[in-house]
């Protein structure tokens, strides 16, 4: 596809922006689930039941998250419904939004969608699914340490500062991939055809 000359520069900017929205948007109409505070609730793709792995997710979080908390001394307790909850009564809920799978399939499509050789794809992709599920093994329990003492601050850092975060770490690391892996082949490629 030609760009005009202006946009040129930014092909590959925008492939990732174009790559982002479209997997996002087929993620929100696609994959449908309740949101609210219950960790069994129904997700569905194209109405066919999905929930386990969500749910099974969801759960390893909050034990991984409760794990993490109280190596650093928390008296934090989970509840057998997947309630993260304070000594002084602040808690959350770990639910099958909270497990970093949006965020998964984002980055595989993204990788996977862009180019660059598949040989390398092969082992870049499930490293960058290492570094989601850490990050946001880090973001729930951020959240849910932050909550005990400043419950006011839940939808601040949920909504706002870590849900960017992610996509920020998730653009860093397609960043890496243009810079240091793609576009690296690429122009070795260019330069041995070229002459």
């Amino acid at each position: 596809m030609k760009l005009p000359e202006k946009l040129e520069p930014y092909r590959g900017v925008l492939l990732f922006a174009v790559i982002l929205m479209l997997s996002n948007f087929f993620w929100k109409y696609n994959v449908l689930g309740d949101e609210s505070n219950s960790i069994d609730s129904l997700v569905t793709f194209w109405g066919l039941d999905i929930s386990a792995p969500f749910i099974w997710m969801a759960h390893h979080v909050a034990h991984v998250s409760e794990a993490i908390l109280h190596f650093f001394g928390s008296k934090v307790v989970l509840d057998p419904n997947n309630v993260l909850r304070h000594p002084n009564g602040n808690s959350v809920v770990i639910i099958w939004a909270c497990t970093g799978l949006k965020q998964a399939y984002i980055f595989f499509c993204i990788i996977a969608f862009y180019r660059g050789p598949w040989l390398k794809k092969l082992w870049y992709i499930p490293l960058g699914l290492v570094v989601v599920y850490l990050f946001n093994i880090f973001r729930i329990t951020m959240i849910a340490a932050s909550v005990e003492n400043h419950p006011d601050w839940f939808d601040f850092l949920h909504f706002y500062f870590f849900k960017y975060l992610f996509y920020g770490i998730i653009f860093i690391m397609w960043v890496f991939w243009e810079e240091k892996i793609a576009g690296k082949t690429i122009s070795t490629n260019s330069s041995i055809s070229g002459g």
